[in-house]
């Protein structure tokens, strides 16, 4: 039998513990040991494909509980530690920085927000804590850059702050309820912009929309230039599937557009986004030896 080897983090005296999808998919059996050489087995609560997290749990007493940090307030330059089970030699600490913050359209999530680092991330780190000088989780380290298969000093983690919604969603309802606008976006390009006769050097276009889904049923067309969702400011893909993923389905939310030389305001009411089979791509660190 094949057996693959990847880390993860206790969140709650419950047992929960956050890890990587890609780390426990297919997973027949998974066995949890823990550092104080305990072990058991570990039962899959729910997995997010979306954003290769995975919540399981685990039935033990005495478990010691790591605090979840406030990864909003990392700044480039911070000291972090990742912590993980590095080719399978045991728990290893490795120490670096945050080297850049907001990493996406890496190809290797659908939603991708990740805090790039320079400590030390090898297969069997995947799902593991990086966490901050006061020993706060800020991630979970997810994937590595690398042409030999070690570490290169350039790794990716999933921030608590998206970790943490995935958590509850899991616990709460089995899964994570995402809202859904039914479009098919586009970067804005100087000839998009002429295609569809549109005055606007920013946002994201819409070059098409699903009859009958939520985006049309609240008068978006093809064309359309999307700058807001609610408050945020939108300016590529990534950020308005983010945005539109955070809206809660049945909840009417404010779309600021640009249509032609006209600015205008449509409340669009998201659905719930269809469940994503896993679409990851290999892990840049792969898992199993």
């Amino acid at each position: 039998a094949q057996v693959g080897l990847g880390s993860g983090v206790i969140v709650s005296t419950d047992g929960y513990i956050l890890t990587n999808n890609h780390v426990v998919d297919g997973a027949d059996e998974i066995e949890v040991t823990l550092n104080d050489g305990r072990h058991t087995t570990g039962k899959v609560i729910g997995t997010d494909p979306d954003t290769d997290l995975a919540v399981l749990k685990i039935s033990l007493d005495k478990l010691p509980v790591i605090v979840l940090g406030n990864s909003d307030s990392l700044q480039v330059g911070d000291q972090v530690l990742a912590i993980g089970n590095p080719f399978g030699v045991g728990q290893t600490v490795t120490s670096g920085i945050v080297s850049a913050l907001g990493r996406n359209q890496l190809g290797i999530n659908n939603f991708e927000n990740f805090i790039q680092t320079d400590a030390a991330i090898n297969p069997g780190n995947s799902g593991g804590a990086l966490i901050d000088i006061n020993g706060n989780l800020e991630g979970i380290n997810t994937a590595i850059y690398s042409r030999s298969g070690g570490s290169m000093g350039i790794g990716f983690a999933i921030p608590v702050s998206m970790a943490k919604i995935v958590l509850e969603g899991i616990v709460k309802d089995g899964q994570v309820r995402r809202g859904w606008i039914g479009v098919e976006p586009n970067d804005l390009s100087p000839e998009l912009a002429e295609t569809f006769g549109v005055k606007a050097d920013s946002g994201v276009i819409i070059t098409g929309v699903l009859q009958n889904g939520p985006a049309a049923k609240a008068g978006v067309r093809p064309g359309d230039v999307v700058t807001n969702v609610g408050d945020k400011k939108i300016d590529n893909v990534q950020q308005l599937l983010t945005a539109v993923a955070g809206l809660k389905p049945g909840e009417a939310s404010r779309f600021a557009l640009r249509r032609g030389s006209d600015k205008m305001e449509l409340d669009v009411t998201p659905g719930l986004r269809p469940k994503t089979t896993n679409r990851r791509t290999p892990a840049p660190a792969p898992e199993t030896e």
